[in-house]
């Protein structure tokens, strides 16, 4: 447990710390950039994403999304609502197997206004070639502060 923690402080330290592999044109590789609180809270939930995935528990992966109909996965195909979405990930991940393991990187949020921000990032996903084998791609994802939190309400990947 102490490991996970110390992990978790080193991943949150290179998030904070460590400049992204893609900055915006104004800003230069040496320099540092700090997170909002909105910010940081929009990584949060996409770590709690990663921790989910790689337990193997698709509901607690899928609870970082909005329950409402409007939100919406875009990936090969678009899922429309969140129910849609549970669904589409039960379906294309059946076993823990088929889910492997995954890693998010070079996380990029941005504060939109008060209730909406956006991450982007990179994601690898490893896998058995029987289960599907390795992805790479990238992603954003648009995020509303609703009573229960930041819920993501558009995913999309690529």
């Amino acid at each position: 447990m102490r490991l996970r923690k110390r992990a978790s402080h080193a991943l949150l330290f290179a998030v904070l710390v460590v400049p992204p592999a893609r900055l915006p044109a104004q800003e230069k590789p040496d320099q540092l950039r700090t997170m909002s609180r909105q910010e940081l809270d929009a990584v949060k939930v996409v770590l709690a994403q990663e921790r989910a995935w790689n337990a193997g528990n698709i509901e607690e992966y899928a609870s970082a999304y909005k329950d409402s109909p409007d939100t919406l996965f875009v990936a090969d195909t678009i899922s429309h609502g969140y129910a849609g979405i549970v669904q589409d990930l039960h379906r294309n991940f059946p076993t823990k197997e088929a889910m492997g393991q995954v890693s998010y990187t070079g996380l990029e949020p941005r504060s939109v206004d008060e209730r909406v921000s956006v991450v982007v990032g990179r994601y690898h996903l490893d896998r058995s070639r029987k289960a599907g084998g390795n992805a790479d791609g990238v992603f954003s994802l648009v995020m509303e502060k609703t009573e229960a939190g930041w819920k993501i309400v558009v995913d999309h990947r690529n």
